[in-house]
């Protein structure tokens, strides 16, 4: 017996509800047991999350998009692993445990203990990995979540060893001295893959125009005038570089004789106010002034004095770089300084340019630097600001400017970048990102621009820095030596084998900081005893090891899903690639998804997986990023509660994965709506066909022999949905499928029900009903069906109550049933096209009657629809019904046409308006031929317009009408609906009966009647009464009918359990009712 449905369902309760049912009925053991014997598998790669802190709303997008195809597939029959990943080691936790700790820097963790910190870090991982499984719980997510795997893992930090000695041996591997960005407050470089888009931030810093004397007779008192956005380094300053030929002006000044040299096209951005003050001497190429030499600021400086003697031919001196300078901003030339940027440091080897090592891992100025030592170079530009206005008597500052821009910012904290010149370890791409180019060929992208960014980036990138001076991470197995030589541990036994002390305290403790470090082994060219480097590893080894240490590459034996023990290659290569992988694309081109390719490149040079889709990013409402200092934060959690997660995924699944998603309970409203018109409908079916004893087993249809046109409609559009929406699952495409789903529910809701309610209300039971019974109740368990894997708490609900209340040997759940496929004998195209026509048509002719302002209750004479193929008669009679006309007319021709014959010219002036900007770029100076032929006339063909011998497309113009006196009329393009607005007595009287009806209708609603009481309705009417009392005793029957009365009487009405004055035109009825 089906359950009673509260048609005002609380979906959060609802929600609470399923996630007992699946615990208690232990729900995804069965789920991840239903295919083990099956001879197919479907193998997916979870992008691991970072267990760092609780899910915000925007993890909740690529979660559900996981577990979509996830159940689609296992409903589908496929084996799968259900294996969840996390994040754990870097500087995502290493920087919250330091807020947790309250400290500053690395130099607090070193005296709190980096064995202790390490544990902490550890602690953190296991805390927010918990809670996040309880989330994506709450979230609906099936997954294996007692054997998630985790990064940190022993397995997964032997893994990279592996690799790392494999790229060792591949000659890929080596120790490289650069300018690379660095973050002072975490003490540590950051590589360029880790710079992402996103972490330039629009900061305002001083800018500082300033001199440097030249030092030659020819140009005596004169000085280069140079401009930077990072004061901080110009004592590394060693050169200035001009652009060959670019034109500089020699400027005087007309009072003191000053002379400073500058780009002659930026003279009013330098000058601004200050121009009238100087005058133009003379003009230079740059390769003019090539090879002059300078004096600095800080000459006097230790550092600056030891730079000057080892390069002294190239110090300060003016220098050829064409790329390096630009003739937008600044002077037209660039200081240079290699110890502060990474394109000086490269010029720097061309050029035999010193190296001015300026500030230390804290951003501090180093020993050597006068005054400056000790002092933070990011925190107090104006220490440089004073010293070049206090040396010399300010000779060397012009002037300073407030100067907007965008600036790298430390992905993790957040704090401003600086550049340093330090030795990292490095991957060399050389070779390899050719090799990487070729995998990557062979992978799917979607969208498909994403083959041309991760092709775009492999061509560019650096080689890839794997070295950070940190602690929580991966410890890099290398070991180096003073001869040169450096040693590269491939795996826990080889570092065993190869020990020569330490090894009793490392083992038992995991291969990390500092128990690793314990390990000592010999040099293999002196035989001197090695110490471990103490860098760890970017934190996207970790990740992009997962294809091989997640799939059992490095196993011995791994016990598969169907129970079978196989060897760990077997496994790899039975799961291996993954089939999906799925991630949000704007930063994982430079990371996971390189990391992935890079390491699968080197291990086995194959793809890792076939295919991956990109999904964009997730916004607040206005499309703003959500911050918590903002306030527009929302967490998952509060989401959760508030909107209910099948909303949610509702409104990620519906979400063009290409685009940023606008989040906010707003939105999100929109799809709790979706969700309720689906509840509606099936509130509807349960509530009548409980009323009616309805049993899905008994008198079975045969759907392939309906003998009702909305029978036999939605039937096939629900086939032809299930077709469509299973091939969109299977090209990944969720949005396109959510579209397909959407669609059919407008259709089954608002079309479906509604046209066939009075076949569910009618009081007998006969054949007809029945059917319809059978049809709304298989197009029911299907939709569910197939949308479980989208919403699987609501499906799970009415599953339970429309299949299980009459089969308990049913699958137990939802989840555990088939998909559905779909019966192509069962779409009826010609029909679909036909309803889909009429649906159209019914739109406008609604359109048309608000234009005319009469309401639907009151019955039309005709309808003519003009540019339509013309409809099978049971759907005429069907249009005719819905739009409450007595008539309708198809037009033998289309509008536009030579025959007059029932064309719009009889109805309404048609009106042509072109679409001047489109028309404009497409045609040019032709427009003007275009709207003289219009003038001669035009005509419509599909949806183009033919306007001499021009075609127009849909969108290069727009037909309007102006309807004549008696009509109203609407257009779709091609297609025109005219509505005869004239009403004759008998129209208007039939009118005034569906009134009366729709008052008694809501009459039982006042009353909290059941849908199935029967009454009795009284009415009195006032003055003026003659019409309407001739309206109710014409039309008796059929009120008596629709509204459930077996008594329709005039005079007072005994006990009534409600009355009501009404007003129909001008006159005043009294309507009482009683069961």
């Amino acid at each position: 017996m089906l359950k009673k449905v509260n048609p005002k369902q609380d979906f959060v309760k609802l929600e609470h509800e399923v996630l007992k049912f699946w615990e208690d009925k232990e729900i995804f053991k069965q789920y991840q047991a239903r295919n083990a014997k099956s001879d197919k598998h479907w193998s997916f790669l979870d992008g691991p999350i970072t267990a760092n802190n609780p899910m915000g709303v925007h993890h909740a997008w690529g979660r559900t998009l996981k577990d979509v195809f996830q159940r689609f597939k296992n409903m589908q029959g496929y084996q799968e692993r259900f294996q969840n990943t996390f994040d754990c080691q870097g500087l995502w936790v290493e920087v919250e445990v330091e807020k947790e700790l309250g400290f500053k820097n690395k130099k607090d963790i070193e005296k709190y203990g980096v064995d202790k910190f390490v544990n902490k870090c550890k602690e953190r991982v296991n805390k927010y990995a918990k809670i996040q499984t309880e989330q994506s719980i709450r979230l609906g997510q099936f997954m294996d979540w007692d054997e998630s795997y985790y990064t940190m893992s022993e397995e997964n930090n032997y893994a990279i060893w592996h690799f790392l000695k494999k790229c060792h041996e591949q000659g890929y591997l080596y120790k490289g001295r650069d300018s690379v960005p660095w973050c002072a407050r975490c003490g540590t470089a950051i590589s360029q893959h880790e710079i992402l888009t996103e972490e330039y931030k629009e900061l305002v810093h001083t800018a500082v125009y300033f001199r440097l004397p030249l030092q030659s007779d020819k140009f005596k008192n004169t000085s280069l005038l140079v401009w930077t956005t990072t004061p901080w380094t110009i004592p590394a300053n060693v050169a200035v570089a001009m652009s060959p030929d670019f034109a500089y002006g020699l400027y005087q000044h007309k009072e003191n004789k000053e002379q400073i040299i500058f780009l002659k096209d930026l003279e009013d951005k330098v000058f601004k106010k200050d121009k009238a003050n100087f005058e133009l001497v003379k003009t230079y190429k740059g390769k003019e002034l090539a090879g002059l030499k300078y004096v600095g600021a800080f000459d006097d400086l230790e550092r600056v004095e030891k730079a000057a003697q080892k390069n002294p031919d190239t110090f300060h001196t003016i220098i050829l770089a064409e790329d390096l300078v630009t003739d937008e901003e600044g002077t037209g030339m660039v200081h240079i300084a290699p110890g502060c940027g990474k394109e000086d440091f490269d010029l720097s080897k061309e050029e035999k340019l010193s190296v001015i090592d300026v500030i230390d891992e804290g951003a501090n100025y180093n020993a050597g630097m006068g005054e400056l030592s000790g002092k933070n170079a990011k925190q107090d530009p104006k220490l440089i600001f004073a010293a070049l206005k206090e040396k010399e008597a300010g000779k060397y500052l012009y002037k300073l400017e407030d100067y907007q821009h965008r600036y790298p910012t430390c992905w993790r904290c957040k704090e401003e970048l600086v550049w340093r010149v330090v030795d990292e370890w490095y991957i060399s791409m050389d070779e390899l990102r050719h090799k990487m180019a070729d995998v990557t060929k062979k992978i799917k992208w979607l969208p498909s621009f994403g083959l041309d960014q991760e092709l775009d980036w492999l061509k560019n990138m650096h080689d890839w820095l794997i070295s950070k001076k940190r602690y929580w991470g991966l410890a890099l197995p290398i070991y180096e030596c003073k001869c040169g030589n450096f040693e590269v541990i491939g795996s826990r036994e080889e570092l065993k084998e190869k020990a020569v002390a330490g090894w009793p305290e490392f083992d038992g403790n995991t291969p990390h900081k500092p128990w690793v470090d314990n390990v000592k082994i010999k040099c293999s060219q002196c035989d001197e005893t090695l110490t471990r480097i103490p860098d760890v590893g970017n934190p996207w080894l970790d990740a992009g090891i997962l294809p091989y240490s997640s799939l059992g590459y490095f196993r011995d034996k791994v016990t598969d899903v169907d129970g079978q023990v196989k060897t760990g290659k077997e496994y790899w290569r039975k799961w291996h690639p993954a089939d999906l992988i799925l991630e949000c694309f704007p930063g994982q081109f430079k990371n996971w998804f390189y990391s992935l390719i890079a390491m699968g490149t080197v291990l086995e040079d194959t793809n890792p997986f076939a295919t991956v889709l990109g999904y964009a990013l997730v916004r607040d409402e206005k499309g703003e990023e959500m911050h918590k200092s903002k306030g527009n934060a929302i967490w998952f959690d509060e989401a959760a509660e508030k909107m209910g997660v099948d909303a949610m995924r509702l409104m990620y699944a519906a979400a063009n994965p290409y685009k940023n998603l606008n989040f906010g309970y707003g939105p999100a409203d929109d799809y709790r709506r979706k969700m309720i018109l689906l509840w509606n409908v099936y509130s509807f079916f349960v509530t009548y066909a409980s009323i009616d004893k309805f049993d899905p087993r008994q008198n079975r249809v045969d759907f392939g022999k309906l003998n009702n046109k909305l029978d036999q409609y939605i039937i096939s559009l629900l086939h032809e949905t299930i077709k469509n929406f299973t091939e969109r699952l299977e090209k990944h495409d969720v949005f396109g499928a959510i579209s397909y789903a959407e669609q059919f529910l407008e259709s089954l809701a608002n079309w479906y029900v509604r046209r066939s309610r009075r076949r569910f209300w009618k009081s007998e039971n006969d054949d007809d009903k029945n059917q319809a019974y059978h049809v709304l109740y298989g197009v029911l368990t299907s939709y569910i069906k197939m949308l479980a894997p989208v919403i699987p708490f609501v499906s799970e609900n009415m599953y339970q109550n429309l299949v299980r209340s009459f089969d308990d040997s049913a699958p137990e759940s939802i989840h555990l049933t088939d998909y559905p496929v779909a019966d192509e004998k069962l779409i009826d195209q010609g029909l679909n096209d036909q309803m889909r026509l009429l649906l159209r048509v019914v739109s406008l002719g609604h359109a048309a009657r608000d234009k005319g302002g009469i309401k639907v209750r009151q019955p039309l004479s005709k309808v003519t629809v003009i540019g339509g193929a013309e409809l099978d008669k049971d759907l005429q009679e069907l249009l005719a019904d819905e739009l409450n006309v007595k008539q309708i007319n198809f037009a033998e021709k289309a509008v536009g046409t030579n025959s007059r014959d029932n064309s719009v010219e009889k109805y309404a002036t048609q009106q042509v308006k072109l679409n001047f900007p489109i028309l404009g770029k497409k045609y040019g100076s032709k427009v003007k031929e275009i709207q003289q032929a219009l003038g001669q006339g035009s005509k419509i063909e599909g949806n183009e317009l033919i306007v001499g011998e021009y075609k127009l497309s849909a969108d290069e113009y727009e037909l309007t009408y102006e309807p004549k006196e008696g009509y109203s009329v609407e257009s779709d393009r091609e297609l025109v609906v005219v509505l005869d607005t004239k009403i004759t007595p008998e129209l208007r009287q039939e009118g005034i009966a569906r009134d009366i009806v729709r008052f008694i209708q809501d009459l039982r609603k006042e009353a909290d009647y059941n849908v199935d009481d029967r009454i009795t309705v009284n009415y009195k009417v006032g003055d003026k009464r003659d019409e309407i009392v001739k309206v109710f005793k014409k039309h008796s029957e059929d009120i008596k009918k629709e509204t459930l009365a077996q008594e329709l009487a005039e005079g007072e009405l005994v006990n009534a359990d409600i009355e009501k004055k009404v007003i129909i035109g001008s006159v005043e009825i009294k309507l009482a009712i009683k069961k």
